[in-house]
């Protein structure tokens, strides 16, 4: 075949050019839609705010520019310590989320006594609120050993810790049910041991079908993080209610809690494009 003749054969019709076109069109037309509408509703929402006939006293409490510029380094540096509570608490959260979905998950009556300890666990702290948890832990271990002082940062990562376990535990045993049992079946054929089967077959296709939820737990553990201020430490959180008692002004904890806003953003916009790229991968056939 000659290559005017290839060039032919590949030639786009000119339907198909028209219907490109069409969509093109369609796009814009889309976007300009939604830009304008957006304008329109942000204009109106923003002209009856203003409009209340409090507006001056609640921006002066609320959005005072002078006390946010005051209070940002104070409230970013109690920032910091939510971000090394959340850094431990992730890795803690994967190794005994991990652990106990792997309990939860052996088969036989010799592994029951686990399977029940793993059952309870996961029963009682996805029932118990957070808030709940940490007074527990953070009042209740220092009273077993008075001597010993332990950061309350320490006390609650480990809250922390305890309740997202059992919250990151069952999103991964649903996600290992849902690996098919002859992908098991098959490793153990192989001379797999049952460890090697989890760790290298069952355990991988399990996490490539819970990334969506296992990521919207880390953003809601990013957003409890804050709740470690019950306790006395002076995160961005503490550092907020120091300054406000100190200025009678609500505006730090909306500093506050704008940077807990740009922490979570990042993942929580990864969080959408995966699962979308999921959806799509999902529609079009793809493995998942």
């Amino acid at each position: 075949m000659t290559d005017r003749a290839a060039d032919a054969v590949w030639e786009v019709s000119r339907l198909e050019l028209d219907r490109r076109l069409q969509r093109k069109r369609a796009s814009r037309r889309s976007v300009l839609i939604a830009l304008v509408s957006t304008v329109a509703f942000a204009a109106v929402a923003g002209w009856l705010v203003v409009s209340s006939p409090n507006w001056d006293t609640v921006q002066q409490t609320f959005f005072n520019p002078e006390v946010a510029a005051e209070s940002f380094p104070k409230v970013l540096e109690g920032l910091w310590l939510n971000i090394r509570v959340l850094f431990f608490a992730t890795i803690a959260v994967a190794v005994v989320g991990t652990l106990l979905a792997v309990m939860r998950s052996l088969r036989g009556p010799v592994w029951f006594p686990l399977r029940a300890l793993a059952t309870g666990y996961t029963d009682l702290f996805r029932g118990l609120p957070v808030l709940i948890v940490l007074y527990l832990v953070g009042f209740g271990v220092p009273g077993l050993n008075p001597e010993v002082r332990i950061p309350v940062a320490v006390l609650g990562t480990i809250a922390i810790s305890l309740c997202y376990s059992a919250y990151v535990a069952e999103v991964l045993r649903a996600g290992m049910e849902a690996v098919h049992p002859s992908q098991r079946i098959a490793a153990r054929s192989l001379g797999l041991s049952h460890a090697k089967t989890l760790r290298l077959v069952v355990i991988p296709q399990a996490l490539r079908k819970v990334v969506p939820a296992l990521m919207n737990d880390f953003v809601s553990m990013q957003k409890d993080v804050g709740l470690i201020s019950v306790l006395g430490a002076v995160d961005a959180i503490r550092s907020a209610q120091i300054i406000q008692a100190q200025t009678y002004n609500f505006t730090p904890y909306v500093v506050a809690g704008l940077l807990f806003v740009a922490l979570s953003w990042p993942m929580i916009r990864l969080t959408d494009a995966v699962s979308a790229r999921m959806a799509r991968r999902e529609q079009q056939g793809g493995t998942v």
